[in-house]
């Protein structure tokens, strides 16, 4: 049997820590304004023609507000938002239930929509344009089929691979938003009016210091708020001072750039083992031992956006920032030939 499908009300929460930092409403986030005017217009034209807003598709990298953005859109309607994921969504007979629970111009949310499955993709396509399933009954020369016809809904994905979704379906998004990393002033802002909803006291300085360590990420930097609040309960007398922050996000091993302490076990590796490169990704992972997937999707990432690593079609080299920040002396004679290797990004 199907499991239930989740049904939420907009006015409800999800997990109680989200619900204390997450705006409940577009107008009350910071950051990502471009995005927010174009949704703001497309909401405010489904209320006034009293019809389900189109389909909408959140891609970006995790923690810049794809979910947050997915919860306030049925707010601002007054709908019913369904939350599932692409990974639950293993054949079409799971999709069906929240197909049919949908009431009109309600909204469901499908998070990490990549990972659905071929056949739950194409299942997808028929109820997307013309709100209508199809449903095989039966086997052989007997089978029958059943057009079930569903009421007007949103679909939103949210992905941090739109790459991997087919075209068929990217297509069928009427919206398509990208979200990018937030600057050092809306994290601070986030930041204030996170600790504002905790309770807690948090100096300017304190904020900005802890935003520049927050790699342009939200999610990052609550996480880093939270742990800070933590140790002013235990450390000091509960105010988060900028003397505070530092010293927790010390004893945390962030460093100034944000980097943490695999972040740095990598750029040395690639310094002492490999001389700064190039080097290969799956060399980098054994000397480290971890996994290639870990290296490439959980470190790598953001060494890249900071420009302290380079791909290059031998492998992956430092650069002069990474000497710099680890303060090491940088190679006094560069491979021959790496001058014209050009960054593969």
């Amino acid at each position: 049997m199907p499991r239930e499908p989740l049904i939420v009300n907009p006015a409800d929460g999800g997990d109680e820590e989200d619900r204390d930092l997450r705006p409940h409403r577009m107008e009350d986030m910071v950051g990502q304004r471009e995005v927010y005017e174009r949704l703001r217009i497309a909401v405010d034209a489904a209320n006034k023609r009293d019809e389900a807003i189109g389909h909408i598709l959140f891609d970006g990298p995790p923690g810049l507000g794809k979910t947050t953005f997915a919860t306030c859109i049925p707010r601002e309607l007054d709908v019913d938002v369904q939350l599932t994921s692409g990974a639950a969504l293993s054949a079409p007979k799971d999709l069906v239930p929240y197909l049919t629970n949908a009431a009109a111009k309600s909204v469901l949310f499908i998070d990490e929509i990549h990972r659905i499955p071929a056949p739950v993709e194409e299942y997808l396509y028929t109820a997307m344009e013309d709100f209508r399933v199809d449903i095989v009954h039966g086997e052989g020369t007997n089978a029958r089929t059943l057009n079930l016809w569903l009421k007007p809904f949103t679909l939103i994905g949210a992905t941090t691979r739109s790459g991997n979704l087919s075209a068929p379906l990217r297509d069928r998004f009427q919206l398509r938003e990208h979200l990018d990393f937030y600057s050092q002033e809306d994290l601070t802002e986030i930041l204030r009016r996170n600790a504002a909803k905790l309770a807690v006291e948090l100096e300017q300085l304190a904020a900005e210091e802890i935003a520049a360590r927050s790699r342009g990420t939200p999610r990052v930097a609550n996480n880093q708020l939270r742990w800070v609040r933590d140790y002013a309960t235990s450390r000091a007398d509960g105010r988060i001072t900028s003397e505070v922050a530092l010293a927790a996000l010390k004893m945390a091993g962030i460093d100034n750039r944000g980097l943490d302490q695999q972040d740095r076990k990598y750029l040395l590796t690639l310094a002492r083992v490999f001389g700064g490169g190039p080097a290969g990704l799956e060399a980098i992972a054994h000397t480290m031992n971890v996994s290639v997937d870990t290296l490439s999707d959980d470190i790598e990432l953001f060494l890249l956006r900071s420009e302290l690593v380079v791909r290059t079609p031998r492998g992956r080299m430092l650069t002069a920032q990474a000497y710099q920040h680890l303060d090491l002396p940088a190679p006094s004679q560069e491979e021959p030939g790496a001058e014209h290797q050009t960054p593969l990004f």
